[in-house]
């Protein structure tokens, strides 16, 4: 049984250049708005990415690669030192007796082309590591992105509920004067200060989880400095072209480097393991003195394996590997296309439904203004205008949430086109960043 040949694979030499550019980092997009003030700074965003357990890790195992690199570059085969000893004795001359001894230096040779394929898997593997750095970057982006909000959102909460509080017990002061006076009944007393005791409560809650998202980012990220306040920042509408957007992403994402990359390693592989079904031949020379010297022997060996099944085998275990990387790569691919166009779509979408819940709050803010008054006038009820208020705190609160679900969905997007913070920082270094 013959093995089959790597017939579809392409030359190692082209397959590593192809590699090492996918770990360039590309250029042409516009910076992204990374100072904005719904975002911490970019200096902190470094600072904080830079010192992240994740990155590190990814940053050392360069190093791991390195050394490995070298290890094959200095070939699998040492030097071996024989050393024997013996004594020989001559019959029927149960005297004679000589003490003989031996030693000799053999290794084994590469065969040409298999130093140019170890070079090769090396290199590879220190830009397969490269590229897995800036993926735990992105990761690391990601997650304090994702943070960064979470944060926003339940201190724009506890802010919305703290305003609604002290409308309510603004409400509940006036309320408690009109009854002094004999204006109002006691029960509109009762229904303000219940309806104020609800929206303390509501805001103990808010600020309890505020502090629970605040704690979580500071230990996650210490760099990062946490803002007095939410800022009130329109979210700007991304444009409606998918497919740019699809294919800036494509061209930038890390995962699919690493995919991509780890298919090129494995087709190396592949044609280091077909180069290995020729067996390396070992060159050894050896000196023997025998009886005492009488006799003194100088010679050089060769051997050579024969290869057999086992090496068959590896070849086509690694041939194997190339389509299992392969197709791996066609499902990383066909997934990250699909997460940037849903990504692009829940951008837009989040987008117009910020605009619809803003209109929709002053509609209601508006209609819980004028109940007021009409209340104050005499010509409603405390009830109507406590349920009028609570509908526009509501709308109000779900405004303020669906204006950070759209920033944080353009943002999203912006930082997987690399347009929003500098994600091709120089690889194994934790002080020098390249800026996009």
């Amino acid at each position: 049984m013959t093995t089959p040949r790597l017939k579809n694979c392409p030359r190692p030499a082209t397959v590593l250049a192809a590699l090492l550019l996918a770990t360039l980092p590309l250029s042409g997009h516009s910076a992204g708005p990374a100072d904005a003030p719904d975002l911490p700074p970019q200096a902190q965003v470094i600072e904080a990415l830079s010192s992240s357990p994740m990155v590190r890790a990814a940053g050392a195992q360069i190093e791991v690669e390195e050394a490995r690199s070298r290890r094959l570059e200095a070939g699998p085969h040492e030097w071996t030192v024989r050393l024997s000893d013996q004594q020989r004795r001559v019959r029927p001359a149960p005297g004679e007796r000589y003490n003989e001894w031996g030693m000799g230096l053999e290794r084994a040779l590469r065969l040409p082309g298999k130093a140019e394929l170890d070079r090769q898997l090396g290199a590879a593997g220190i830009a397969s590591a490269k590229i897995s750095r800036g993926d735990a970057l992105h990761e690391a982006s990601r997650g304090l992105l994702a943070g960064w909000f979470d944060w926003l959102r339940e201190e724009a909460a506890a802010d919305q509920w703290r305003r609604q509080r002290d409308i309510l017990a603004r409400q509940a002061s006036v309320v408690k004067r009109r009854v002094e006076l004999g204006d109002a009944p006691r029960l509109e007393a009762l229904q303000a200060d219940a309806a104020l005791a609800q929206a303390e409560a509501q805001l103990a809650q808010a600020l309890g989880r505020s502090q629970v998202a605040a704690e979580s980012l500071r230990r996650l990220y210490p760099a990062l400095a946490l803002p007095s306040g939410v800022p009130e920042t329109a979210p700007d509408l991304v444009d409606a072209d998918a497919a740019r957007w699809i294919q800036a992403i494509l061209e930038h994402n890390h995962e699919l480097g690493v995919a991509r990359a780890e298919s090129a390693r494995a087709r190396v592989g592949a044609s280091r393991a077909d180069a290995e079904r020729r067996p390396d031949p070992s060159l050894g020379v050896n000196m023997m003195r025998e009886r005492d010297g009488e006799e003194r022997v100088l010679g050089v060996s060769l051997s050579i394996p024969l290869p057999g099944a086992g090496r068959r085998a590896d070849a086509d275990a690694a041939l194997a590997a190339v389509q299992v990387s392969a197709h791996r790569e066609a499902g990383v691919q066909r997934r990250v296309e699909a997460e940037a166009a849903a990504l692009h779509r829940r951008a837009r979408a989040a987008h117009a439904g910020w605009q619809s819940q803003q209109s929709a709050a002053d509609a209601l803010t508006r209609s819980a203004e004028l109940s007021e008054r009409a209340w104050q006038l005499g010509e409603g009820s405390l009830a109507e205008t406590l349920n009028a208020r609570r509908l526009a705190h509501e709308a109000r609160l779900a405004a303020r949430l669906a204006r950070l679900d759209a920033s944080e969905s353009r943002y999203r997007l912006l930082l997987d086109a690399h347009q929003l913070w500098p994600l091709d920082m120089d690889d194994g270094a934790d002080g020098d960043h390249d800026h996009p």
